[in-house]
């Protein structure tokens, strides 16, 4: 069963009960008594059931017991800022029964290997890129699908880059002439951070299952970021977001402000179909998939990362 995604945007207290999460919401604790049960209340989620929280409100109070049962299934809770941006992530640290094999496998890795795990990733990004560009903006991507095949090991040639220059030259402009994309840039860059953010989380969480640690990356190396893997891996999927993006932009809603109508769209990215190495999957299913097989990788199972491929529905 795929695993849901909860959002809270409004006041509430979070408990734990006999392995469910309880939901109860301060306004309704007031205005109801005791001798006036409100039916189904108060509201509760088998833990089991759950891979991602986001907590979007500065009223929330969640019990250290709830914590405690979220990490323990690894499901990966997200805090937001007062702008109601995803600016935290807690993640389980022993998400894996060989989590410290693996540890090794993933710290040793060789330059080569991390070199060419980074030349297949920057190929599945810029092929998703291209299949964006023709099938949903309605743009030539041929440049895009010609570089693919002289990318090489570690892209020495920066094609990453470049493709990128393009994508974001062109991905909008039919509808937004002059788009920039940017984090602080002018919406729907909101919406985009948004889409990562959750993306990130997912991707995140599939690695610390995986055994993997989402620090150790394979190309970004920041030291101010804790997330190098998990921002390395999640760029073939970007696209599958900048998608969702676009349809909303093209739908005409008013995207100015991240409405909790237009969360409630970007939260359903877990549960997105996608195809990798053709089996159809939520998201949230299929980027185990990828991180499975990148552990694999590591440990010298497999010479091959299962990206997502984008197809026409």
């Amino acid at each position: 069963m795929i695993k849901q995604t909860l959002y809270f945007g409004n006041p509430a207290i979070l408990s734990l009960r006999d392995k469910q999460l309880v939901i109860k919401y301060p306004e309704l604790e007031l205005s109801n008594s005791s001798k006036n049960p409100i039916d189904g209340y108060p509201i509760t989620r088998p833990i089991e059931d759950i891979g991602v929280v986001v907590l979007d409100n500065q009223q929330i109070t969640i019990t250290h017991a709830l914590i405690g049962a979220l990490v323990d299934n690894n499901v990966a809770i997200v805090t937001c800022d007062k702008k109601n941006m995803p600016t935290g992530l807690l993640l389980n640290l022993n998400g894996n029964t060989e989590q410290s094999e693996k540890f090794r496998f993933q710290i040793n890795a060789s330059a080569p290997l991390k070199k060419n795990l980074w030349q297949q990733t920057v190929r599945a990004k810029i092929a998703n890129q291209a299949f964006a560009l023709e099938n949903i903006a309605g743009v030539k991507a041929s440049n895009l699908k010609a570089w693919i095949p002289d990318i090489k090991s570690g892209d020495p040639d920066n094609y990453e880059a470049r493709a990128a220059a393009f994508y974001w030259r062109n991905f909008f402009s039919k509808i937004i002439p002059d788009f920039r994309r940017g984090r602080e840039e002018a919406p729907p860059n909101n919406l985009l951070n948004y889409g990562y953010a959750i993306l990130r989380a997912v991707i995140a969480r599939n690695l610390v299952g995986s055994g993997l640690l989402p620090t150790l990356g394979i190309h970004h190396r920041s030291k101010y970021n804790a997330y190098c893997l998990a921002d390395d891996i999640m760029e073939p999927y970007r696209p599958i977001v900048d998608i969702i993006v676009y349809k909303i932009v093209a739908s005409g809603k008013d995207y100015s402000t991240l409405t909790t109508e237009l969360k409630r769209e970007l939260l359903a990215i877990p549960s997105v179909d996608v195809n990798i190495l053709g089996k159809r999957s939520p998201l949230l299913v299929g980027a185990v998939r990828t991180t499975a097989s990148l552990a694999r990788c590591f440990s010298g199972e497999s010479r091959q990362i299962a990206y997502p491929t984008l197809e026409n529905d």
